[in-house]
């Protein structure tokens, strides 16, 4: 038998291996948890998918949480898991953090819901938010999609162009997607995009500043669009010199650039462009932000925030949005940004994300499994041969997921953490010997 032959066999026993395990282990997934597969079957009948958010589902059905408290939660079945989910990075401050809790009672308490009218609350906020991401002007939405969608809103009126350059694997929204290296069905203004192959490193940059310039002398550049880490990517980190590179080329032929920090403003005290040595024209934020509520922002650039959506300037752009600025998202935002996760607490924070990472490096070497990511927010991936440019292993990806809520910890199943505050030392330590009991248990899979 030729050496080809051996390795295809190989690769056939192992995958069918693989294939056993899930099925064991999806099937005790069935078994343990009755009353989240009762949930579904009722959400089912009023949800389309039983969900209203297609991320959270997963096959053969999604557990349930019923509650949480600190940085935990438990599901429908009583199961209690350390959250890494972190509701996508929104969750930073945990479930029941005492002083967001004081600034939620105090709104109901003392100011009121929705006053339908400008506040000194969202004022007070603004301020905070321009002091740090030192932005000169910003305007509140409810998501982070909403502030992207402003902010190319206001590239193509400011330019009175059209056309945005993206990268591939980027993330900007429910409506902005471009996995695969092309605009998802649903991408609002799909032809509008022009899509980078790659991403992060010195070859993207040379790209990106090829397609920048070509779609700049077609006449239409009104904007480059990227992320200083690709969030829904993988927790793919951009290199200093690429994005540098990036903003460079946008500037270089009169397009925007936009910094998306809807994810990333967390990585760093002042947002990580400024860590960087970015200076965009727009940034956006979100998640986080809105301490535990729904919260989108974008600002920048005083002379395209006022010219374009001051409602005193003539020709300006309307921008509503009933809830933009209500009270509780106002009082627990700015008491979690201005309380919580100062400057320094984030600096520690994120210093202690990549302890854990490199923890998880350590005893992932020689496996199929690797870890990416900045800070508090890590990516993990399974790969056929170890490298991130191999094939996916997705039957390895869904082993680890279901055998990771055996060993109680909460996380998304393709493969994102996003670490809360105040997580206790020993759960992340328990994290790191359950990942290791797990390519030792499937030491016969899992080794590169």
């Amino acid at each position: 038998m030729s050496s080809k032959s051996d390795l295809r066999t190989c690769l056939d026993s192992g995958h069918q291996e693989a294939a056993e395990a899930l099925a064991a282990a999806q099937s005790r997934y069935v078994a343990n948890n009755p009353l989240s597969k009762k949930q579904y079957d009722l959400a089912v009948e009023s949800l389309p998918g039983g969900n209203t958010r297609t991320l959270l589902h997963t096959s053969p059905f999604p557990l349930g949480m019923k509650h949480g408290k600190g940085t935990f939660v438990w599901d429908e079945d009583g199961h209690k898991y350390t959250d890494f989910v972190g509701e996508l990075s929104a969750g930073l401050y945990g479930h029941s953090h005492p002083v967001i809790r004081t600034a939620v009672l105090s709104t109901f308490d003392e100011i009121g819901l929705s006053l339908g009218s400008t506040t000194t609350y969202e004022a007070r906020y603004a301020s905070l938010l321009c002091q740090r991401f030192k932005l000169e002007r910003v305007r509140m939405t409810n998501t982070g999609t909403e502030a992207n969608l402003h902010a190319l809103a206001a590239a193509r009126h400011y330019t009175g162009k059209r056309k945005v350059v993206v990268f591939n694997g980027g993330y900007h929204g429910a409506c902005f997607s471009f996995g695969g290296g092309k605009a998802a069905p649903n991408t609002a203004d799909k032809g509008d995009f022009v899509v980078v192959q790659n991403y992060g490193d010195d070859e993207a940059a040379a790209e990106a500043r090829r397609v920048i310039e070509e779609t700049a002398r077609e006449g239409d550049l009104a904007a480059v669009l990227v992320e200083g880490m690709q969030g829904a990517g993988g927790c793919l980190p951009g290199s200093k010199e690429f994005l540098l590179a990036v903003q460079e080329a946008a500037k270089k032929t009169g397009g925007m650039f936009i910094l998306d920090e809807v994810m990333t403003s967390r990585l760093a005290p002042y947002g990580l462009g400024q860590e960087l040595g970015l200076s965009p024209d727009l940034v956006t934020l979100g998640k986080y932000l809105g301490g535990g509520f729904s919260f989108g922002a974008f600002g920048g650039r005083k002379e395209i925030m006022d010219s374009v959506y001051d409602p005193r300037v003539k020709g300006s752009l309307a921008h509503s949005g009933t809830f933009n600025n209500n009270t509780m998202t106002m009082c627990a935002g700015f008491a979690g940004l201005n309380q919580v996760f100062t400057e320094e607490v984030c600096v520690e924070f994120n210093r202690v994300g990549d302890d854990l990472r490199e923890s998880l490096h350590a005893v992932a070497k020689g496996t199929r499994l690797r870890f990416t990511g900045r800070g508090s927010l890590i990516g993990l991936h399974f790969r056929e041969d170890g490298t991130l440019e191999g094939q996916e292993r997705a039957d390895l990806r869904d082993l680890f997921w279901f055998e990771m809520l055996e060993e109680g910890f909460w996380i998304t199943r393709r493969g994102f953490i996003a670490m809360m505050l105040d997580t206790p030392k020993e759960e992340l330590d328990r994290f790191v010997d359950a990942v290791g009991r797990f390519l030792e248990r499937h030491a016969s899979i899992m080794t590169a």
